[in-house]
């Protein structure tokens, strides 16, 4: 598989029955394609959809039924379709269970930065402020490195997406837990030594004597 199925697959494991969860646009996304529907786990995108599925096949696509970066998703039974009104006051009151957001930084306090990218206009952060603030609970979904830089860096260079600190970070590395006494290595991918993790992360990590290698979907 490739680093973003890993990463998918892995997230999903954070997944619990009957949640209420909030998938970001890109890798979050993919998310779905490895939650069990027997799970009665409900997706949800700021846009207005709850009970998002998963990507449909190539020719079943419908131009009404789009998560919130405009990819086309499937509805499951039960489904709602809702304003974005509604979509945003279920966030901003706290009823998210949890959501999945791709990341551009984590820093060692936990804060994250996913929507200014140096050099390209972009209109906005989205949803993305208001659902690391409202949610219950917020996993980063990211690939480690971007163009040689380290993703999990000392200090945000970016702009932070909110100030609360995160409750997990998955990579095709590692799964990192920030916490008080900084960004804890929980897991390493298989066939990845925590000598590797480290090597290849700018912020320092807390390790632990035992880190087990990540479980898949």
């Amino acid at each position: 598989m490739d680093a973003k199925e890993l990463i998918a697959r892995r997230v999903a494991r954070e997944v619990r029955p009957g949640s209420l969860v909030n998938l970001g646009i890109g890798l979050p996304s993919m998310v779905a394609n490895f939650v069990s529907a027997e799970l009665g786990v409900f997706f949800q995108a700021e846009n207005g959809v709850i009970g998002l599925g998963a990507r449909p096949p190539e020719g079943m696509e419908d131009h009404h039924l789009t998560d919130a970066g405009g990819g086309f998703v499937t509805a499951v039974p039960g489904a709602a379709s809702i304003d974005s009104a509604m979509s945003f006051g279920l966030i901003r009151g706290g009823h998210l269970d949890m959501t999945v957001l791709g990341g551009l930084q984590v820093d060692e306090a936990g804060h994250l930065a996913n929507w200014k990218v140096p050099g390209k206009m972009v209109p906005g952060m989205g949803g993305a402020m208001d659902l690391v603030t409202g949610a219950a609970r917020v996993v980063v979904a990211m690939q480690h490195a971007a163009k040689g830089q380290s993703k999990i860096v000392r200090r945000c260079t970016l702009p932070l997406t909110a100030v609360r600190r995160v409750d997990l970070v998955v990579t095709d590395l590692a799964v990192i837990e920030p916490g008080e006494a900084g960004l804890v290595l929980r897991e390493r991918a298989p066939g990845v030594s925590v000598e590797d993790i480290i090597a290849a992360t700018e912020a320092a990590l807390v390790v632990p004597d035992d880190v087990p290698e990540m479980i898949l979907t």
